[in-house]
């Protein structure tokens, strides 16, 4: 009677999809996923910082941009900003991405350009395909491993290993995913680098990285939208032999509302203030 019992729980009991299914759902959900959020207008926040090898900050920027769905992608107009350097041991303060108070001063062009990169990267909600193994095609470039089924912030979820495929030197990332197991979209995604930079690189150019890794968060909102709500990491560089830093950055979306999907969107004139909307004209 008892084997008997127990044959019948097992085979009641719904068989654990494996890791590649899951991703493979997780693929199929994307495309749908980033229709859904171009409904949306958001404000995005900005934060990267450079510090000495002494820890001592050399360069922080605060950016703040309105966020609105566009007809290949989206919109984005800055609307505040804030940098300061060190020099002497106090901070000084300027007011515009790229500022360089010295004919050579390398912090300035890093600092703006990891910003601009990050929120122009031509990826449609913002954040880099390549960075994380999401969609159909980066995921050919991996193998899946699943880990277990656990909670995750009230969610019951997959947590999913990554690595690249043996043989292939051009995925960069390793990392886990927790998915979630009912709507099979990623609610967190981390990862750190494959593959070392080349020891001929290191020598010839004296460039390194290390803990060069991102994460990011999502949360779910009405109807099944998933919006990527933080994303950032935190990595070492050493460049050119001299060029030695610190370099955090971090992204965070917030204040979402759904815009009138039959307005397009326009911006207030003037520099708009934290905090302050999008204007919709109606056509």
């Amino acid at each position: 009677m008892l084997p008997s019992l127990l044959l019948f729980v097992c085979a009641a009991a719904p068989a654990e999809p494996d890791a590649a299914a899951i991703m493979a759902r997780v693929a199929a959900n994307q495309d749908r996923a980033v229709e859904l959020r171009s409904a949306y207008v958001y404000r995005q926040i900005v934060d990267v910082k450079l510090r000495r090898t002494n820890h001592h900050v050399a360069r922080e920027e605060h950016h703040e941009y309105a966020v609105a769905p566009g007809p290949k992608g989206v919109q984005k107009k800055r609307t505040a900003f804030r940098g300061r350097y060190e020099k002497d041991g106090r901070m000084i303060e300027y007011n515009e991405p790229h500022f360089s108070y010295k004919n050579v001063d390398v912090d300035g062009d890093v600092a703006s350009d990891i910003a601009d990169d990050t929120v122009n990267d031509k990826s449609r909600d913002g954040i880099g395909k390549d960075l994380f193994p999401l969609t159909a095609e980066e995921q050919k470039k991996y193998a899946f491993r699943l880990i277990g089924h656990e909670t995750l912030r009230g969610r019951d979820v997959y947590r999913v290993a990554f690595q690249p495929k043996p043989g292939d030197d051009a995925s960069s990332w390793r990392g886990e995913a927790y998915i979630d197991a009912s709507e099979y979209e990623p609610v967190l995604v981390t990862t750190k680098l494959a593959h070392g930079i080349p020891f001929l690189v290191r020598t010839l150019l004296g460039t390194n990285l290390k803990q060069l890794g991102f994460s990011v968060t999502y949360q779910r909102f009405g109807d099944g939208v998933w919006f990527p709500v933080s994303y950032g990491g935190e990595f070492e560089v050493k460049a050119v032999f001299f060029y030695k830093r610190l370099i955090s950055l971090s992204m965070v979306n917030s204040e979402f509302h759904q815009a009138d999907v039959k307005s397009s969107i326009s911006y207030h004139t003037g520099s708009a203030a934290p905090g302050d909307t999008l204007a919709h004209d109606r056509r």
